[in-house]
């Protein structure tokens, strides 16, 4: 009887084992590494002790490779750039950023979260200042266009940066002409249409003001827009693209 019923514990015991194992080896598998699309760009203002803030922006590249951008805000307009690589721990839910200082940094879903100098998460009434949120590389609002085109033209030598900015609040459109800011407001429609209306701006005179008349210009007549792999561009019916924008969260 005994003899008869042997195979049958044997096998049970294998099934049991093989279960196991292969819940474990789901388990081990089952982090930010594996199943989160954490490859992107991550922003935030970290506090600062001498300043008003450190924006900071850090990409993470599929390749293992980064890019991590620093401005001190209220302390200079200079952007810090650093280029390096990034290794994960054994446990896939931390990256460790290689460069001039190392970083850690826990990988949640959307963001990352800088770690303090003993790998923990930092606590207190600061802690949510220490997390940078992931962009989409396609979000049309609440996102810095910087102008890099116009009518074919690369946008050069302007006395401050073109950009704009479409908030999600309340439907207003800002940003900086090359010499003066504005302000107005704008509407989507279906159709990727676009309509810019009640556009004001300062009146500081500059000495070039070519790039700020065909900037304003091109917001009087753009009806139409079209968003790829995070490039902008405002469009006039069937014609050439007018004005080309690329994201920089670095314009002000």
């Amino acid at each position: 009887m005994i003899k008869n019923v042997l195979p049958f514990l044997m096998i049970a015991v294998m099934i049991v084992s093989c279960k196991s194992n292969k819940e474990a080896s789901t388990a081990n598998k089952d982090n930010s590494m594996t199943s989160l699309d954490w490859n992107g760009i991550y922003v935030g203002t970290i506090p600062c002790a001498d300043c008003e803030g450190i924006k900071t922006v850090i990409t993470l590249n599929n390749d293992l490779t980064f890019t991590k951008k620093t401005q001190y805000l209220g302390k200079s307009t200079d952007v810090h750039t650093e280029n390096g690589a990034f290794t994960w721990n054994k446990a896939g839910n931390t990256v460790t950023l290689k460069s001039d200082v190392t970083y850690n940094y826990f990988v949640g879903e959307h963001i990352l979260a800088r770690l303090d100098s003993s790998g923990k998460k930092i606590t207190g009434d600061l802690a949510d200042k220490y997390i940078l949120k992931q962009q989409s590389v396609d979000a049309l609002k609440d996102t810095p266009w910087k102008l890099v085109e116009l009518r074919g033209k690369a946008v050069e030598n302007s006395q401050k940066q073109p950009f704009l900015i479409l908030s999600s609040d309340d439907n207003r459109v800002s940003g900086n002409s090359s010499c003066n800011g504005f302000g107005g407001e704008y509407k989507l429609l279906e159709g990727n249409r676009i309509a810019f209306s009640k556009i004001m701006h300062t009146m500081m005179a500059c000495q070039n003001m070519t790039i700020e008349n065909e900037f304003m210009q091109v917001l009087e007549v753009a009806d139409n827009y079209t968003l790829v792999n995070g490039v902008l561009n405002l469009n006039k019916g069937r014609m050439a693209t007018m004005a080309k924008f690329e994201v920089d969260y670095f314009v002000n």
